[in-house]
Parts: structure tokens; C-alpha cells; sequence
């Protein structure tokens, strides 16, 4: 089983890599259904997964100069509490339920990526000093708003949340897409090891390290090479088709659970 670990790894890497956005959400269903892990289980793996890889892209962006470091930790951190809530509730909820509700975050990711490309801005609004007060408290309360969303999200279903993040860092603080790209990666890796923390304190569970070691390498391999040739590709056609295999994936996710509900 650990030999599908490896292209599965990567795929997830090169996904999370390339867009920044997204790319965790397959780690769950691949946890599942590829390689035959509990869906509660899964998504406490998924954390360890996404989280190491998301540090590793986040490193290479640095390095290349697109991460602005402060901005994506005090964004994750504002999202300790949503992180929080979500991992202690996910515990409770039904594994076909979990799936379901998985489900729909893919096909809400999907459009939602779908939608940041036909709409996001050429040229980011920055703060050019004539902000009111009014705006910057605005603001402020949209960047706490995301990084709770964020944060619940990493919590109850173990993905990374970068489709609502990137989106949050362009429209709301005005960062060009690289560098919210790369900021990104910094605000998944704080939440994914904040939910991880709350999960393993409330309810320690064991883990198959084998696998975890083989899928997170391939991850981190994954990102660093999607790190390099994501410049070099089409983002409008790769987000395009990573949004259909993300509704394809949603479609049988769906499938497989409602009859057990039912």
C-alpha cells in the first residue's frame, strides 16, 4: 500500500506547489480511497502531510522573495480559534457524514477557484495613505472573518484552506498573487500544526509512520518541484483542470457515502 503513497504524494505536491490554492484538499480523499485509511484517521494524517509540505513550499518561496512572513503567521494565528473548535467537533461527527460534508468543500473550492480567475485584479489595490478608518476597520474585520473560516476548515476536515486564503491575501491586503501564493503556504503550515496539536491533546491516536513518511516526502518533492515549473505553466488552463478533477473526485466522494446515510 505505501508504493501508492509515492505518485499520490506528489500529485498532492505538485498541486499545492503550482497553485498554492487547492492543491491539499486531495490529500483527504486520497487517504480514503487510495490508500484505505479511516476518513477520521485520514484527516489527522492529512494535517501531518500538508502541514510538512506547505513549510517546504514556504520555504522556497522565501528564498525566491514571495512570502511576506509576518502577514501569513499573524493570518494563521488569528485562526488558532477556529482551528480549535474544528478539530474537537470533527471528532463527533459521523465518518459518511465527514465524507459528504468533504464533498462539498471540493466542489466550493472547485468553483471558487474557478471564480478567483476570471475575477482577480491585474493589479492588486493597495494602501496608497488615504485610507479612512472605517476601510482599514473593515479590512481588518474581513482578515479575522478569513482566518477563522480558515482555520475552522484546516480543523474539522484537515486540508490547508488555501483557496479561501490566496484569494483573502490578494483582495484584502493587496499582495500580488506569487507572494500571496507563497504567504499561503506559511498560513497552512501554522493551522495545520495548530489543529494537528488539538487533535493529538484531545484524543492521541497511532500513527502508520511508514506510510506518513512515504506520502509526506513525495508531497514535499511534490511542492518543490511545483515551486519550479509553476511559472512556467498556463495557471488559467492548470486551475481550470484542477478544478474538474476536483469535481470529478467531489462526484464520487458523494457517491460512495450517501448510501450508507441512507
Amino acid at each position: 500500500m505505501w508504493l501508492l503513497a509515492i505518485p499520490a504524494g506528489l500529485l498532492v505536491g505538485l498541486s499545492l506547489g503550482t497553485l498554492g490554492a487547492g492543491g491539499s484538499i486531495l490529500t483527504v480523499p486520497v487517504l480514503v480511497y487510495l490508500l484505505g485509511q479511516d476518513p477520521h484517521h485520514a484527516t489527522t494524517l492529512s494535517l501531518v502531510v500538508v502541514g510538512a509540505a506547505a513549510v517546504a513550499g514556504a520555504l522556497a518561496h522565501y528564498r525566491a522573495g514571495r512570502v511576506h512572513l509576518g502577514t501569513g503567521l499573524v493570518f494563521g494565528l488569528l485562526g488558532a480559534a477556529g482551528s480549535y473548535l474544528g478539530s474537537r467537533a470533527s471528532a463527533a461527527v459521523d465518518p459518511h457524514v465527514l465524507l459528504l460534508g468533504f464533498a462539498a468543500l471540493m466542489a466550493a473550492a472547485a468553483v471558487a477557484m474557478v471564480v478567483r480567475q476570471r475575477h482577480e485584479p491585474t493589479t492588486p489595490s493597495r494602501d496608497t495613505g488615504g485610507t479612512t478608518t472605517l476601510v482599514k476597520r473593515k479590512t481588518a474585520v474581513r482578515i479575522v472573518g478569513a482566518a477563522s473560516i480558515v482555520g475552522l476548515l484546516t480543523g474539522f476536515f484537515g486540508v490547508g484552506g488555501g483557496f479561501v486564503v490566496v484569494p483573502a491575501l490578494v483582495l484584502v491586503l493587496g499582495l500580488d498573487t506569487a507572494t500571496a501564493v507563497g504567504t499561503s503556504l506559511v498560513v497552512i503550515a501554522v493551522n495545520s500544526g495548530l489543529a494537528l496539536a488539538t487533535r493529538l491533546t484531545a484524543q492521541p491516536m497511532a500513527m502508520d509512520w511508514l506510510l506518513l513518511a512515504v506520502f509526506g516526502v513525495a508531497a514535499i518533492l511534490g511542492v518543490l518541484a511545483g515551486n519550479k515549473i509553476g511559472g512556467r505553466l498556463d495557471q488559467r488552463r492548470l486551475t481550470l483542470a484542477f478544478a474538474g478533477l476536483l469535481v470529478l473526485v467531489a462526484g464520487y466522494t458523494a457517491v460512495t457515502s450517501l448510501p450508507h446515510l441512507l
